[in-house]
């Protein structure tokens, strides 16, 4: 046979409204997001570096959607609520779209191999052991938790660890900071967890559990 290259052979696949792919599609990309590679009739194919996977959703229509599984979910380094935009931002929307189409407008802003750079810059950037031990006591909450089936899996202390030394390149430093832990704990850790059948019946929500256990947890003085 030929093979045929598809969608996830790029750099980026942006998978649109991905729950209402049917779960066979969902699995597929179990290891091009985990592994970098895809298995076709047990050959093997290298996706291009950088690769990462950018999924939407719309959390409130659920008829014709399939929820996706936990191990899929753990794979996302972050859930981020979009909302509505603000009244500036909606001006802008306006004024963008009301001759023009800006989509068709793009232009690169960046390369491949920038962004692999900036990668190995993130390895980097220190992580001392009181904030580590910060991570590992976030984490370790969610497992202790009753409200909760199950908590935050190693890959989410492994990712919290990272988008914090993401964020404090950004930031400008060469160390992360509790904050920057604090910060990050939401989006990074809230679609990972799964909660009991009788809390999702009180309303309980993952964001309120985490903010709970972030004030509960003492926080480091200093991480450098």
């Amino acid at each position: 046979f030929r093979f045929q290259a598809g969608p996830v052979m790029s750099n980026v696949l942006l998978a649109d409204e991905i729950n209402r792919t049917i779960p066979r599609t969902q699995a597929s990309l179990l290891e091009s997001m985990e592994e970098g590679q895809v298995t076709v009739d047990g050959v093997t194919f290298s996706l291009p570096r950088p690769f990462f996977v950018i999924a939407t959703q719309n959390p409130i229509e659920l008829e014709g959607t399939f929820p996706l599984p936990e191990a899929q979910l753990d794979r996302f380094l972050l859930c981020v609520d979009l909302g509505y935009p603000s009244r500036e931002e909606e001006h802008a929307i306006l004024r963008r779209f009301q001759q023009d189409d800006p989509l068709a407008e793009l232009q690169a802003v960046t390369t491949p191999q920038q962004i692999l750079e900036l990668q190995q810059a993130r390895r980097k950037i220190l992580v001392s052991a009181p904030v580590r031990e910060y991570i590992v006591s976030l984490v370790e909450a969610t497992r202790r938790s009753g409200a909760l089936r199950f908590g935050v899996s190693p890959r989410g202390s492994l990712h919290l660890m990272r988008a914090a030394q993401a964020l404090a390149m950004l930031r400008e430093r060469e160390y992360v900071l509790p904050d920057d832990v604090k910060d990050l704990v939401t989006p990074v850790l809230s679609h990972r967890l799964v909660l009991q059948v009788e809390e999702r019946l009180k309303g309980v929500t993952p964001q309120k559990i985490l903010e709970e256990m972030v004030t509960g947890i003492p926080v480091p003085a200093s991480g450098e």
